[in-house]
């Protein structure tokens, strides 16, 4: 069985991936936040030695079979200070090329943001290449290795979850290292067409604390969005193709779909809500709020037709407005 370790470990979403491909034993996990820590555990149990800080982590002796890492990216997003190396965060790349460097397992995935690429002018991308592709780099080979590299065979590239089945759009870098006696033959997966969107995905049952506020779907009235002849399918005009193409139905297909937004200035992003019929948009904390859905309900909104806030409708009424 093989062996796999993780540093800043969330709730464990490597853990789900690499099940469905084989069994492994985990090692260690590291997490330092409360709830990611919860979750870790409530998805797969607590690991035997599971660490809250990388510092504090030990290395262990017998290499991994596999080391995943992802050190914090608010560093180098773009909606971020974009502080780099700057900042606590920003070094903590330091930490994981060391542990490479002292456990050399036979492979290594780096996740990360895609802002990474053009941070400091994209110097700091290139540190992170030249010292975890000591033997080559996407297929080729490294002539004058930095003195601290480590002798990896390296492929990265810029994965977005929408072209790989996943109605979302997250673009994030992925750097893979091979060890030097290992087969270093690899492939990044092929985009796939998305044929799923946010509604396949979401709850049909959802607590009505989620659901917006009258206040809230007054503002989104007043901020443009006609509701009494939304069309789903349709695309929102604040998006933007691009580069003066046309909008083929595959295109909006993986698109997101905002259809207003609550916000007394119409503007922001806690304030957008998104069509069903589209895919997420990358999820975040965002406040502790989500991200808010609108799906199209079909009935009048009448006192005696509401159970507990909730609209009913009878077949045949007609559709008059939306709710999350």
């Amino acid at each position: 069985m093989i062996k796999v370790g993780s540093d800043f470990s969330g709730v464990g979403a490597f853990d789900f991936a690499l099940g469905r491909i084989t069994p492994f034993e985990t090692v260690f996990a590291c997490d330092m936040d409360k709830y990611a820590r919860q979750s870790y555990i409530a998805n797969h149990g607590e690991p035997k030695y599971y660490p809250l800080n990388v510092y504090d982590r030990e290395i262990p002796e017998e290499s991994l079979d596999i080391y995943m890492t992802s050190p914090p990216c608010q560093s180098f997003s773009i909606a971020g200070k974009r502080e780099g190396k700057n900042s606590d965060k920003g070094i903590l790349f330091f930490n994981s090329h060391e542990f490479i460097q002292k456990n050399k397992p036979r492979f290594f995935i780096f996740e990360n943001v895609k802002g990474l690429l053009s941070d400091d002018n994209g110097q700091t991308f290139s540190e992170w290449v030249n010292m975890l592709g000591g033997k080559s780099v996407n297929g080729l080979p490294v002539l004058f290795p930095y003195d601290n590299s480590v002798p990896y065979h390296l492929y990265w590239q810029v994965l977005n979850s929408k072209k790989h089945g996943v109605p979302q759009n997250r673009e994030r870098v992925f750097l893979v290292g091979i060890r030097d006696d290992s087969d270093n033959s690899f492939q990044f997966p092929k985009e796939e067409h998305l044929t799923t969107r946010l509604k396949d995905v979401l709850e049909s049952e959802v607590d009505e604390k989620y659901f917006l506020s009258d206040k809230s779907v007054k503002q989104l009235i007043q901020n443009g969005v006609d509701t009494d002849h939304l069309i789903p399918n349709e695309v929102s005009n604040t998006l933007r193709c691009g580069g003066g193409k046309s909008l083929t139905e595959k295109h909006a297909f993986d698109m997101i779909k905002i259809v207003g937004n609550t916000n007394p200035s119409g503007n922001g992003m806690n304030g957008n809500v998104f069509d069903e019929s589209g895919i997420s948009p990358t999820l975040s904390t965002n406040k502790g709020e989500g991200i808010k859905c609108c799906i199209p309900v079909l009935t009048p909104d009448r006192a005696e037709k509401r159970q507990n806030g909730r609209r009913f409708k009878e077949d045949g009424e007609e559709m008059f407005t939306i709710t999350t």
